[in-house]
């Protein structure tokens, strides 16, 4: 089978979200695969990419950030057609409601775009005109256009279009031919958002039939960034209507939903999604490199908390060091190690100075640092730095592991611990209680107290810690290594080939290479399901 893999910010890039992708490609080796990726960045490009398996046989990658201008412009009946589809597009999308008048809409006017630039090009300059800003506005004061929209001016106009130009980039693409998502059995999107629009198209014009894999919801993710964003409100409204409308078309024409967790699932039907398409995949993580300290009982300093992660105002780390300080009057020999991920997001060095000076301010006479763990009850460490080499070593460090976020996706860190068999103390996040499962101690977000209170029972119970240990690694062992994700994948591909027409020919000398059922003559894909033969005799 030759699989189509979609990716954008991610595979086959050595920044960014790749992991599993790289994971899936090198444990699917029975399949071809050929690579689709958009890159975010420059730095991402520069950073170069992972090393491939001989079986991907080919990398095609288009940039989302840099101008891509093919230097066309349209006629006056190019104009009309751009002015109609676009028209469809952006009155679907600023429509109030989500109703499957407007959603059709919207679809419409997206592939109409898409036909478009497949037949002339030229999208760049259109989408940028006079005549793209002056239909947007329309739409806007539209009568039923939603109320933040409705506030628009010309800036706000302005800046939506160049947003909206590079959203729909991957419809000006030339990966739509002979040799390229023409010729896959099956596109397979790693996230939603503008990884999976070359899926839609290909389904369009090809019958392709589309898999999407969300581990982290790309709607949710807009969501989050967007509060962050330095747009005014109605940039905001706008950009909110397109990805909610997008993401609804690419949940309405997906075979298959592939939702990395309940958490992601819910969000996923809230956007309309089909609850008959949705199955939940959990991701694969390596665990052989915590065996060892799975498999010790003695590991771990009793009176020592660690937490481990990215340094970011999500993961909630003031709230810890306030917990902290109350277990510190019941029990003044805790210590806690906070352990940052090497990689840094924007502004992480700010606010990993902001907690080092809280810190300071809770432990007057004892100021942390980032020495031995013995000399200072708060220590700030680096993967990788002399007190934790490996990830293995700084779960080992500590007898509980806590997770003290705001927002949360899959908790990658906790799974982390899970296999370490550490008992842990968790905020209700995100997938945090699906994936712990009654192993762990959860407690509620921005709740210092409650924090503490769970902390301390864990570390006055060592039996109850190791009992509670013990079990998340039996679980975390049983739903989320790498060969349950293989195994699920590998069953999806061949189940949506199954009910895909064969649309290229077989290569000569391969055994079975078509199957039986295409000898039957009809269509056998669209033959209803008919009675047995003793029901028909009854």
């Amino acid at each position: 089978m030759r699989i189509g893999l979609l990716t954008e910010g991610g595979y086959p890039y050595a920044t960014g979200e790749s992991i599993w992708c790289d994971r899936l490609v090198r444990g699917l080796t029975a399949h071809e695969f050929e690579l689709y990726a958009l890159s975010l960045s420059a730095r991402q490009e520069e950073g170069g990419r992972v090393d491939l398996p001989r079986h991907v046989r080919r990398v095609r990658t288009a940039p989302l950030w840099a101008p891509e201008d093919d230097g066309r412009t349209y006629g006056r009946r190019e104009r009309r057609h751009f002015a109609g589809h676009f028209r469809e597009l952006v009155t679907g999308m600023c429509a109030e409601g989500g109703g499957g008048e407007t959603a059709d809409l919207f679809g419409e006017g997206l592939y109409g775009l898409a036909e478009l630039a497949r037949e002339r090009g030229g999208l760049h300059a259109a989408l940028r005109s006079e005549l793209a800003v002056r239909t947007l506005e329309s739409a806007c004061r539209a009568p039923g256009a939603r109320r933040g929209a409705a506030a628009a001016t010309v800036p706000d106009y302005l800046t939506f279009v160049d947003r909206l130009e590079r959203a729909l980039r991957p419809l000006s693409l030339d990966w739509y031919g002979e040799d390229g998502l023409a010729a896959v059995d099956l596109c397979h999107a790693a996230s939603g958002g503008s990884a999976a629009l070359p899926g839609l198209l290909a389904k369009r014009f090809f019958g392709t039939p589309l898999l999407v894999t969300e581990y982290g919801v790309q709607l949710r993710a807009h969501y989050l960034a967007a509060t962050e964003a330095p747009d005014s409100d109605p940039v905001r409204a706008l950009l909110a209507a397109f990805h909610g409308r997008l993401a609804g078309e690419i949940y309405r024409q997906a075979a298959l939903l592939t939702p990395g967790n309940t958490h992601a699932r819910r969000w996923q039907e809230r956007c309309g999604a089909d609850r008959a398409k949705l199955r939940t995949v959990y991701p694969g993580m390596e665990s052989e490199r915590f065996t060892e300290v799975g498999e010790d009982e003695e590991s771990g300093d009793p009176a020592t908390l660690v937490w481990v992660g990215r340094v970011e105002p999500a993961k909630d780390l003031i709230a810890l060091l306030h917990a902290f300080a109350e277990i510190r009057k019941a029990q003044p020999e805790v210590r806690l190690r906070v352990i940052a991920a090497p990689v840094r997001e924007p502004g992480a060095e700010a606010y990993l100075a902001h907690c080092r000076a809280l810190a300071a301010q809770l432990f007057p006479d004892e100021a942390p640092g980032a020495h031995a763990v013995g000399e200072n009850p708060v220590t700030f460490e680096e993967i990788g730095g002399p007190e934790a080499p490996t990830l293995a070593e700084a779960y080992a460090s500590g007898a509980v592991v806590v997770l003290s976020s705001v927002v949360e996706g899959f908790p990658i860190t906790l799974v982390e611990a899970m296999f370490c068999a550490r008992a842990t103390v968790s905020t209700d996040v995100g997938a945090v209680v699906e994936v712990i499962g009654g192993t762990g101690l959860v407690v509620p977000p921005r709740n210092p107290r409650a924090l503490a209170d769970a902390c301390l029972a864990l570390l006055r119970d060592p039996e109850r810690r190791y009992r509670l240990g013990a079990a998340a690694r039996a679980r975390a062992l049983e739903l989320f290594t790498v060969e349950q994700n293989l195994a699920a994948f590998r069953g999806i591909y061949l189940e949506l080939l199954s009910h895909s027409p064969v649309r290229r020919p077989a290569a000569e000398g391969v055994p079975f290479a078509r199957p039986a059922e295409a000898y039957v003559p009809g269509s056998w894909a669209d033959r209803p399901v008919t009675a047995g033969a003793g029901d028909a005799d009854a």
